[in-house]
């Protein structure tokens, strides 16, 4: 039996890869509402998302209320000031980029690790960070997925999450990972936008593939 046999139709192939190429991290959303089915359908393509174990570490928390919104936008405001402190001579350059879009998507949801994970060893026991790996994963399902769907998502990781978690109300051992900004776009970009704004440059993929070993550093 060989991989043929398996293969979905070309066109549908050819619409997976579409999705893959043309995703982006987006920052400019309109203000028109997302429909409730719709983020239902988005959400289940995230817990569709693979997981060490099957743990199933994630957890999503809509934020619905306005106040808890913009108490949010002030925690990412406030760590976006200390990432262009912290960029040295890059500063300005990270302040003229539009790093998040918290008060304009039409949809905000925290997504975060539960807590407990201490007791889900299975694959975990020397890599403890597959839960977040995990998280990673069911992150992308939904991107690819809104995409597909024709919505912009993007993922803001500007913020303490200590911070957030004791804004949301979280139990020890729960950690926040993404704000995410979900919602209907004027357009979506070209290309990944710090690229278009020349913050970094997408590598070629024949520098990050190797064969056998790890090559040895040339001079």
């Amino acid at each position: 039996m060989n991989a043929a046999t398996h293969r979905y139709a070309q066109s549908e192939i050819d619409a997976v890869y579409r999705a893959i190429r043309e995703r982006r991290d987006m920052r400019h959303f309109s203000d028109e509402a997302v429909d409730p089915a719709l983020l239902a359908r988005l959400l289940e393509a995230a817990h569709a998302g693979p997981s060490v174990g099957f743990m199933q570490p994630w957890r999503f928390i809509r934020i619905s209320d306005g106040a808890l919104r913009r108490a949010i936008h002030a925690l990412v405001e406030q760590e976006r000031l200390l990432t262009a402190q912290a960029l040295g001579e890059r500063e300005d350059e990270f302040m003229k980029l539009k790093v998040e879009a918290v008060l304009d998507c039409g949809e905000l949801l925290v997504a975060a690790l539960m807590d407990k994970r201490e007791d889900h060893v299975f694959g975990r026991r020397t890599l403890p960070a597959m839960d977040l790996a995990s998280l990673a994963c069911a992150l992308q399902n939904m991107w690819l997925a809104a995409r597909a769907e024709g919505l912009g998502m993007g993922w803001v990781s500007l913020f303490d999450p200590v911070a957030l978690g004791q804004l949301l109300g979280m139990p020890s051992g729960a950690q926040a990972v993404a704000v995410v900004c979900l919602g209907h776009v004027p357009a979506f970009y070209a290309e990944p936008m710090l690229q278009q704004q020349q913050w970094a440059q997408r590598r070629a993929l024949d520098e990050l593939v190797f064969d056998n070993q790890w090559p040895k550093e040339t001079t």
